[in-house]
């Protein structure tokens, strides 16, 4: 089976779920951009419960722009809100040190463009789940799809809920389990640093 998906910023178990299952990955590289949706947020479980952490971008030319040309907004240290929002919501998770290494370069150098540092961050995601998938850039925007093609360019997305989008979430340890319950489809980082190497067995489930 092939899918589609879109570009994601630290995507959500779902996305992953989906890269693991599937014979072949194409990430939509020919789409216009597409405001409040994962390709610029992720949301983790913090202190206070869910907290979204949003890449700004370069909104004037955003509007319209196909993805692949959008660029990301440095005006405000974003990086470093993002990095402590991390740190301070994983900080007691048997994890956050184990991995914090892989990802903290991440927020301390500069990447021009949103489609290219969502690329980077999920090559390294994927080594540190030790998952092996092939992953290619789409050549044009498709509307038609083949059978055994699936399109999911939309179907994540922070607006739906699982059962919206038919997805039921491995319950797994979180570090405000006590305080919260469960919270479903956070972003893959909260399975990483709660669960280590486990983390792909959720996943498989």
């Amino acid at each position: 089976m092939s899918i589609y998906l879109s570009t994601a910023y630290l995507a959500p178990v779902q996305y992953y779920t989906c890269l693991l299952h599937s014979e072949k990955v194409f990430i939509e590289a020919h789409e216009n951009y597409v405001k409040q949706s994962y390709r610029t947020r992720c949301h983790i479980a913090a202190a206070n419960g869910v907290l979204a952490l949003s890449i700004p971008v370069d909104k004037g030319k955003a509007a319209k722009c196909p993805i692949r040309d959008v660029r990301i907004d440095y005006s405000e240290n974003w990086q470093q809100q993002h990095w402590r929002s991390i740190e301070s919501a994983y900080r007691s998770s048997p994890f956050l040190e184990y991995y914090e290494d892989d990802l903290r370069p991440f927020y301390e150098t500069h990447r021009e463009f949103l489609f290219d540092f969502n690329l980077e961050i999920q090559e390294r995601i994927l080594s540190l789940l030790g998952i092996s998938v092939t992953i290619s850039l789409t050549d044009n925007y498709k509307t038609c799809f083949a059978p055994g093609e699936v399109d999911l360019r939309n179907a994540i997305s922070p607006k739906k809920t699982d059962s919206e989008s038919h997805f039921v979430t491995q319950p797994y340890y979180q570090v405000f389990e006590q305080k919260f319950g469960f919270l479903p489809d956070l972003s893959i980082i909260d399975l990483l640093f709660n669960m280590g190497n486990e983390a792909r067995l959720i996943l498989k489930k």
